[in-house]
């Protein structure tokens, strides 16, 4: 069984979707391993996504994801990775397709630019591993 790190964003939170998020993952069959609600500092931020850190729109996402508390949990299940990513939709809202998370609950970037989400998923294996790590001090 493979296992995959996920958190719905602040939005998510913010708009009561925990639930609905919460069921989509469980009537596809995967099993929730490890759940928590927490608030995020920018240092873990700056760790989580390294890659974007020296991005112009990184204050963004520090901003956008430090507005409130997120969940963060680990399920497992066949393919667990793969069909996370489908079932979360398009990164933008505008392109997510209906029946994605995305698609059916993320709004359009605002005009400040930020675009509201709902939902993160590792992209692969190595990504899963380390923010397991990262975000619970453990491998789940």
């Amino acid at each position: 069984m493979e296992k995959t790190f996920f958190i719905i964003k602040p939005d998510g939170v913010q708009r009561g979707l925990v639930g609905e998020v919460l069921h989509r993952i469980e009537v596809r069959g995967f099993k929730l391993e490890a759940l928590d609600m927490r608030m995020v500092t920018p240092e873990l931020l700056s760790q989580h996504y390294e890659a974007l850190v020296d991005r112009p729109f990184f204050p963004k996402i520090v901003d956008y994801m430090t507005s409130g508390p997120v969940i963060i949990g680990v399920f497992s299940g066949n393919e667990a990775i793969a069909s996370w990513r489908k079932m979360m939709g398009a990164t933008n809202p505008l392109e997510a397709l209906p029946g994605t998370i995305r698609g059916d609950f993320a709004q359009a970037p605002s005009e400040n630019g930020a675009t509201f989400n709902i939902v993160h998923g590792s992209d692969s294996k190595e990504s899963a591993q380390r923010e397991m790590l990262l975000w619970f001090g453990k491998e789940v």
